[in-house]
């Protein structure tokens, strides 16, 4: 298990995981832009506050690609079913 040093809104982080470096400092990156566009347009916003409402917004992301994903599943299962019963 691995450490690597990232930085959001300019504070420095030490971060262990088992992932790679490289994958550890995209994920950083990726969450110090969402946190900066919070600030962007919401200037006055706490640092804090901000990091929340971008925790808040990617995890809206997160659930809405999952259902998204869930039903797509069973789109292709209910393909699949129709799909079999046709050889049957």
């Amino acid at each position: 298990m691995g450490s690597v040093e990232v930085t959001i809104l300019g504070q420095k982080y030490k971060i262990k995981g088992d992932a790679p470096d490289e994958y550890i400092i995209k994920l950083a990156e990726f969450v110090d832009s969402r946190v900066r566009e919070v600030l962007q347009k919401n200037p006055n916003t706490a640092p804090l506050k901000a990091t929340i409402v971008a925790a808040i917004n990617i995890a809206d992301e997160l659930f809405k690609m999952k259902e998204s994903q869930q039903r797509f599943t069973k789109q292709i299962e209910k393909k699949t079913d129709e799909l079999v019963r046709l050889f049957e």
